[in-house]
């Protein structure tokens, strides 16, 4: 009986292997199908919200990646002044600029500010910036700006008060009672204002505050006060007359408390000493202009009527 041979059919060897291989295939697949089974199973979510939330990031980075591209065409500026110019010509702008407060310093330099940069529109006003723009003014202590819809900005700036003159060079500046300086003044608008003077004087005007404060009988006399040498101060008084004082807070103010007593009892202001020397802890030293050429001149004086004495004295002997 014949046999047929059917032709293309398997091998043994390849029909095994093709069955290993299958073999192989399923298991991965249970092990996979196990461990991803095992990840869900501890996951506080569903397969179907880890699906939502991998779609998520997937829109999230496309999004992120079309906001770069539209950025970088410039896309976001564009249509952000196009808003303010629909919001501008439906009337929310502001037209109208409210200042209050402003008593010394000039008001151009706060419209300056306010509308230099010429963006009228509710929606490109930053009032935040404007407040630290007019922050940056020497004048301004502090400042609030605030919208007044439907067309009005309202600006509230709270002044520093002038409390003293700073000498610098050949210049005087008008100083606050923190130090701050304000602008240059000339002599005349400086007139009646306290002067000071010294390197590094600007920043004591606390110090010279509390010191005047320890005899408040003397403070409306005091005109100038000089920072010495970085450490001491001298005062000259609107008489035209100077006291020394020692280094030291506390030593200053005793010794400027010891002289408003001796002013009360003997009048040392507007009298003949010029300068008052106080740097002594037990004593003080008074100079009095012309004072050494008097003394001078009597000692002159008094030593040739000795010699004019003495020489009537020998002419009467030799007779």
């Amino acid at each position: 009986m014949a046999q047929t041979i059917k032709r293309g059919a398997k091998g043994v060897r390849r029909a095994a292997a093709a069955k290993g291989t299958r073999a192989k295939v399923q298991t991965a697949k249970q092990t996979t199908g196990s461990a991803f089974d095992t990840f869900m199973h501890w996951m506080p979510f569903s397969e179907h919200t880890l699906y939502r939330m991998v779609l998520g990031g997937i829109f999230v980075i496309a999004a992120g990646i079309v906001w770069a591209v539209a950025s970088a065409a410039g896309v976001p500026q564009f249509a952000g002044q196009k808003i303010a110019q629909v919001s501008s010509g439906a009337g929310f702008r502001f037209d109208h600029v409210q200042l209050r407060g402003v008593k010394r310093m000039n008001e151009l330099k706060v419209y300056e500010q306010v509308l230099g940069d010429q963006q009228r529109s509710w929606t490109e006003v930053d009032v935040a910036a404007m407040r630290d723009r007019l922050m940056a003014l020497s004048w301004v202590k502090d400042a609030r700006v605030a919208r007044q819809l439907p067309d009005t900005l309202v600006i509230d700036i709270v002044e520093r008060s002038p409390h003293a003159v700073l000498r610098k060079g050949d210049k005087l500046v008008l100083i606050d009672d923190s130090g701050a300086e304000l602008e240059t003044v000339s002599a005349a608008r400086a007139k009646g204002l306290l002067r000071l003077s010294g390197s590094e004087a600007g920043t004591k005007v606390a110090d010279l505050a509390a010191l005047l404060e320890a005899a408040p009988a003397l403070k409306p006399q005091v005109a100038e006060a000089e920072w010495v040498g970085n450490r001491r101060w001298n005062l000259t008084f609107k008489s035209g007359q100077v006291l020394a004082l020692p280094e030291g807070g506390e030593q200053s103010a005793a010794s400027l408390l010891s002289f408003a007593r001796m002013d009360g009892v003997s009048r040392l202001l507007g009298g003949k000493v010029a300068f008052f020397d106080m740097r002594a802890a037990d004593r003080m030293y008074l100079r009095v202009p012309g004072h050494a050429e008097d003394i001078a001149a009597d000692k002159a004086a008094a030593a040739a009527a000795k010699a004019k004495a003495k020489a009537a004295a020998q002419k009467a002997r030799e007779q």
